[in-house]
């Protein structure tokens, strides 16, 4: 397979209350993205306080965390070429009303604050998180009969 990139994407609380989890994975899925992670994750405010350090000084930080906090949020581990920037591309902008449609963000959120998805950013965010959320033996490596489809000998 030619040179991969791993990254973070956390399915957040309003996706799992919407029962959006299906339609968000079977887009990464249909993409050609591998899963080679994924579980359920309670966040704690250690937690948090890391993941959004960017935002602790921000006004809207004490609601974004109690939000993210109602319940447990989906974390997935995608593998795929250039899988950071094209995951971003699926998602959409994070105002889901400034995302291109077709996007998981314009076609199923309206507000920023309810955005339903959180995926890594930069190859070294992308490898801070992964560590952050998930341990060695939770990601896995394996070889899927597509694969040769998907990213050509």
């Amino acid at each position: 397979m030619p040179d991969t990139q791993k990254t973070l994407v956390l399915l957040k609380p309003d996706a799992l209350q919407r029962d959006l989890l299906g339609e968000i994975v079977i887009r990464f899925e249909r993409k050609g993205l591998k899963i080679v992670g994924m579980k359920l994750i309670r966040l704690t405010d250690d937690l948090l306080d890391e993941h959004y350090a960017h935002h602790v000084d921000k006004p809207f930080f004490a609601s974004l965390k109690k939000f993210m906090m109602q319940t447990p949020v989906v974390g997935i581990v995608l593998e795929g070429i250039n899988a950071i920037d094209e995951v971003r591309k699926i998602v959409g902008s994070t105002n889901p009303q400034e995302a291109d449609a077709g996007t998981i963000r314009a076609d199923f959120s309206m507000h920023v604050g309810s955005n339903l998805i959180h995926a890594s950013d930069t190859v070294e965010n992308a490898q801070a998180e992964l560590k952050r959320f998930f341990s060695d033996d939770e990601i896995f490596q394996y070889d899927k009969i597509t694969d040769s489809y998907v990213f050509g000998d």
